[in-house]
């Protein structure tokens, strides 16, 4: 294993410090097969990001193919229930409809400079799958994801969508048979064939500079939020910021602007599944303790003796059983303020957005919306959440959870 270890050169919120720690998480923890790609990455990735005709190329296909910028939205009766200004970043609008969009496509780019020739991919919902399907077909690139047994069932739309683009999936049938497992599954199979392929993470997790690279991607959420803001309210400042935290790429990108913005403050939603205490849960910041998982240390939910305890939500994209080391660091120090919300919270929220706004969020999404209620609010407080993903993907859950009701 080559271990990259922390030093006294400081982070910050927004950046690691020069090993990938953000505090006392972070760092780079792979195999000796891997170094050779994971260091070609590290040391390429920020001078790629910011070459002119990189991002001449990537903001063309945000604002072209992606449709950014999505809209800022004030929902104006979901602000009537909580008494307060209530706006939706409504990353559900973009191309694939979530938020994965704006990684993938800064991704694909990087493997292209890198000399690439195939691309895999982890995916839990689905979207980061799609997302990157997408973009392999855009680019004529081989593209094969990592998914989950038991979230191929349960994202039956998104397997079609994939497939449709041309990306062959994989199951991974072993242990709990979701992300945590397909995400073992895509590091096994880079282990294997680490010269000609890339892998694009999905999340702010994975060794280092993953955790960075990606926020960094999907930055671009909060630096349109804050001209967006201004424009609407006079203030690009909010007084809070809401995101759901499964990896938390969404969240990265939805703080990214504000980490050093002390007077925001950032909200980050956990999915409790069915009770914190219940053992079917995935709120690693009130379960977990520090850890080794896929590459990085971070927030890990496990046993005494170091065993990954098996996460549960109603929500693929939240089940988990870590956090990105961003926000470990995040909780630790204080400047991220870490809610829940079980199941039935998420499902209740998403119903009452459909119902107030005529808007059907993903269930991801949805367990931001459920902590608004958690929280208190003045009625001057401006409050911007990230509204991650649409919920067509959830449907067949949605539809079951009607079917109970009536």
């Amino acid at each position: 294993m080559i271990n990259i270890t922390t030093s006294d050169n400081k982070g910050t919120y927004k950046q690691p410090n020069i090993f990938g720690y953000y505090g006392n998480f972070g760092g780079a923890y792979i195999p000796e097969m891997l170094h050779r790609n994971v260091e070609e990455l590290r040391n390429n990735y920020l001078n790629m990001m910011y070459d002119t005709a990189f991002q001449k190329e990537f903001n063309d296909l945000l604002r072209d193919y992606v449709g950014r910028p999505t809209p800022l939205y004030l929902a104006k009766r979901l602000s009537n229930l909580h008494n307060t200004n209530v706006y939706l970043k409504r990353e559900d609008l973009n191309h694939t409809g979530a938020h994965k969009i704006n990684n993938t496509v800064g991704q694909i780019l990087l493997a292209q400079r890198l000399g690439k020739k195939r691309i895999i991919a982890e995916t839990g919902a689905g979207q980061h799958g799609v997302a990157t399907a997408t973009v392999c077909a855009l680019k004529g690139v081989e593209c094969v994801v990592y998914m989950g047994e038991k979230d191929i069932e349960r994202q039956a739309p998104n397997v079609a969508r994939m497939k449709m683009l041309g990306a062959k999936i994989v199951p991974a049938t072993s242990g709990s048979k979701t992300l945590k497992d397909a995400t073992n599954e895509a590091i096994r199979a880079w282990i294997n064939d680490p010269l000609d392929t890339h892998y694009i993470i999905g999340s702010v997790v994975g060794p280092h500079p993953y955790p960075d690279m990606v926020a960094r991607f999907q930055s671009i959420i909060s630096a349109e939020a804050r001209w967006q803001l201004k424009e609407k309210t006079g203030s690009e400042l909010p007084t809070h910021v809401v995101a759901c935290v499964g990896g938390g790429s969404n969240a990265a990108g939805m703080f990214y602007n504000y980490l050093d913005e002390l007077s925001v403050e950032l909200v980050a939603v956990e999915a409790a599944g069915m009770g914190i205490k219940s053992g079917y849960s995935a709120a690693t910041t009130q379960l977990g303790k520090p850890g080794i998982l896929h590459g990085s240390k971070s927030l890990v939910m496990q046993t005494a003796d170091g065993q990954v305890v098996e996460p549960h939500s109603i929500s693929a994209g939240l089940d988990y059983p870590g956090v990105g080391p961003l926000h470990a660091h995040l909780f630790e120090s204080g400047r991220g303020k870490f809610l829940s919300a079980t199941d039935d919270e998420s499902l209740r929220a998403a119903f009452e957005l459909a119902k107030l706004e005529g808007i059907i969020p993903a269930l991801e999404s949805a367990h931001a919306l459920a902590a608004l209620h958690q929280m208190k609010f003045k009625p001057s407080d401006v409050v911007v959440v990230c509204l991650s993903g649409r919920g067509d993907k959830d449907l067949a859950t949605y539809m079951k959870a009607m079917h109970i009701e009536e």
